[in-house]
C-alpha cells in the first residue's frame, strides 16, 4: 500500500480541544492512517492511503469547522 503525507495549514483552532476534534474527524476515515494536529502551530500532518488526495483531506478538516489549506 502506498502512503501519502499531506502537510496542511489549519486555521481557527484555539485550544487542544480544537486540534483533538480535527484529529477525531480525520481518523474516523478508514483511509487516514495517522493525523498529527497542532493548534499551537496551526498545522496538520496527515498520512493517508493513496485513495485520498490533499483536496479530500482539506474538505474533511473544513467540514469540522476549520479552515485548511495546503
Amino acid at each position: 500500500m502506498t502512503e501519502r503525507v499531506h502537510k496542511l495549514t489549519i486555521l481557527g483552532m484555539t485550544c487542544g480541544g480544537c486540534s483533538g476534534r480535527v484529529k477525531q474527524v480525520l481518523e474516523a476515515n478508514p483511509d487516514v492512517l495517522n493525523a498529527i494536529v497542532s493548534h499551537e502551530n496551526d498545522s496538520g500532518v496527515i498520512t493517508t492511503t493513496e485513495n485520498l488526495t490533499t483536496d479530500n483531506v482539506i474538505v474533511m478538516v473544513n467540514s469540522a469547522g476549520f479552515i485548511a489549506s495546503a
